[in-house]
């Protein structure tokens, strides 16, 4: 399958590699409203109309990574034009958008991903399969935070893009979601949330954490782009704990029985650019027409958007989109 890519930033320059890499997917675009950025990329083809990628024949799936207001617009162009979509997190601004967009592609029947690279990856699928060694689950934490170059901007008095209400940014929907979709890939839907963030003075959060209450165990999803963190995961449970080094990407997973004392490593090692992962599992979803695969990480896209919608509506967070 042919993939064509938007947005010329590091994170496409990263997937790029990753089609090039995964044997199943073959770079055969990139759209940019500057060619010369474009054609940075080596793409064969370079695109600066939006409506001629749509209508492209030999374009098959489109990778979405310009900014996050952008997403809803491109992704519907692009799907009614029968492309499948691999849309950068967060995938929209708001429940309605995705609502919307998984009616548009059932209806032109094309696949909706998006690019949750950690949940794609070996280490994510043998995380979920150890959680049951440590029997009855009763916390666990995970945390994004990383300071972020772009802060300085906001220090000096301006509004970056990942900083600001008109490009729906922030710290809760550009690393916040690393969390909170981890707990969701790995616990389902929690019945309740708490969030708690410190706002920045462009209007959207610089920090936060949400608290996901699953009844019978409580997980804390912590996120920054202010500072810079070190502490690992943690998955405890009445018989044993799990420790991961990190949530994206986890080259460590060692469980610690209660009982005995011992420790066992249960990470596999990982190709360095974890995105080969994600274009390889989504290629073969699309490939077989896997709809139980494809229905999962839907199912973890629609319950994401929603606990961070809660979250932005407890914290006053508006989007212009919004407005």
């Amino acid at each position: 399958m042919n993939v064509a890519t938007i947005g010329t930033g590091w994170i496409t320059e990263q997937f790029v590699d990753a089609v090039r890499e995964s044997g199943k997917l073959t770079f055969a675009g990139a759209y940019s409203r500057s060619a010369e950025k474009a054609d940075k990329l080596g793409a064969p083809r370079v695109f600066t109309d939006l409506n001629e990628l749509a209508a492209d024949k030999e374009i098959d799936v489109v990778y979405i990574a310009s900014p996050n207001s952008l997403h809803f617009e491109q992704a519907l162009l692009l799907m009614k034009n029968k492309k499948h979509i691999i849309c950068e997190k967060p995938m929209f601004s708001t429940t309605k958008e995705l609502e919307e967009a998984f009616k548009v592609a059932d209806e032109n029947g094309v696949f909706l991903f998006e690019a949750f690279r950690n949940l794609y990856t070996p280490n994510h699928d043998r995380l979920k399969e150890a959680i049951e060694k440590v029997g009855a689950v009763r916390h666990s934490f995970f945390q994004f935070i990383k300071y972020s170059s772009r802060y300085d901007n906001v220090l000096a008095g301006e509004e970056p893009n990942v900083f600001s209400p008109a490009f729906s940014g922030g710290a809760l929907v550009d690393l916040g979601v690393y969390p909170i979709s981890f707990a969701v890939s790995l616990f389902g839907k929690p019945k309740n949330i708490s969030c708690h963030v410190m706002m920045l003075p462009t209007g959207v959060d610089g920090s936060g954490s949400v608290v996901l209450d699953y009844g019978d165990h409580t997980c804390t999803a912590m996120y920054s782009k202010i500072t810079d963190s070190h502490l690992p995961g943690e998955i405890g449970g009445e018989e044993g704990t799990i420790v991961i080094d990190h949530i994206a990407p986890i080259t460590s997973i060692e469980f610690k029985n209660r009982r005995t004392g011992e420790k066992e490593q249960l990470a596999v090692t990982e190709e360095e650019n974890d995105m080969i992962y994600e274009a390889k599992v989504i290629a073969e979803i699309i490939e077989s027409n896997d709809q139980e695969k494809y229905q999962y990480f839907r199912n973890v896209s629609e319950i994401v958007i929603q606990i961070m919608e809660e979250a932005r509506r407890q914290t006053g967070i508006v989007f212009d989109v919004e407005k």
